[in-house]
């Protein structure tokens, strides 16, 4: 993230408006939506994360204990139970 001085990129009018709310302060301008992606879909990792997701439900719900699903899939057995109860 870099800062630009306000001053300096907004027309006159639109600063005056911007003060009456911030004043001195810093103020976060996000992306369009269009333009954000969320966490992972760039590199792939969602759709691979999705993906053990749905092989640790198919394992448990095939007689898999959650220890032994927390020690194949190397999480813990927090994470796991949160995986298979949908949390």
């Amino acid at each position: 993230m870099n800062y630009k001085n306000a001053a300096s990129i907004l027309p006159a009018s639109l600063l005056e408006q911007l003060q009456d709310y911030v004043q001195g302060g810093y103020l976060y301008i996000p992306k369009k939506e269009d333009q954000h992606k969320k966490w992972g879909d760039k590199t792939g990792s969602r759709t691979r994360t999705s993906q053990r997701n749905q092989r640790i439900r198919k394992d448990y719900h095939s007689g898999m204990s959650i220890e032994k699903l927390s020690d194949t899939y190397f999480l813990s057995v927090h994470t796991i139970r949160k995986i298979v109860y949908g949390r």
